[in-house]
């Protein structure tokens, strides 16, 4: 049976209570390790799609932007013409493509603000995962590293490196 179903699941989740309440602790452990791999690997892949997503609509924004400032200039080259009608018929394309530009931008709000709220769960996931991993090694001392083999966390985030060279620099001071 699973322990999550959500990946908030994991950041709620109280890892001693869950092996307090299993029958095998260590076996729950390992299931639960499992499970919040898998739900790393779901974060990564939403993290992608989302960063995909908003990455297009940055360049279709972009590249509506050119389009527009093009049919902009080309109304400007009409009216110097004295040929208002070709100018307002650009105008009216310009006015297209801003319209386009102002549905997309929302969506690319989402887009990214979806982005950094996944960052925010991926890095609470990272958080839950390395406090599982020490649970493991206390639980099993010996048979700890064994069991998290499997289970290889991930590096600092720059984050901790920043701050474990600022308190360097402080002790040598």
């Amino acid at each position: 049976m699973p322990y999550f179903s959500r990946l908030t699941d994991i950041i709620t989740c109280r890892i001693g209570d869950l092996l307090a309440a299993a029958p095998d602790p260590q076996h729950a452990l390992t299931e639960i390790l499992t499970e919040m791999r898998e739900g790393l690997e779901a974060c990564d892949r939403n993290l992608r799609t989302y960063a995909t997503s908003r990455d297009r609509l940055e360049a279709e924004i972009a590249s509506h932007q050119t389009q527009a400032t093009r049919w902009r200039d080309e109304a400007r080259r009409h009216l110097t013409a004295n040929d208002e009608d070709m100018a307002r018929t650009a105008l009216q394309r310009k006015a297209e493509l801003e319209d386009l530009m102002a549905g997309l931008r929302p969506e690319l709000e989402a887009a990214t603000s979806n982005w950094n709220n996944m960052q925010r769960i991926r890095r609470a996931l990272d958080a839950r995962f390395a406090e599982a991993q020490r649970e493991a090694e206390r639980f099993a001392p010996d048979t700890g590293a064994l069991l998290l083999s499997e289970f290889q966390s991930t590096p600092s985030p720059p984050s901790v490196e920043t701050e474990l060279e600022q308190l360097r620099r402080e002790l040598e001071n």
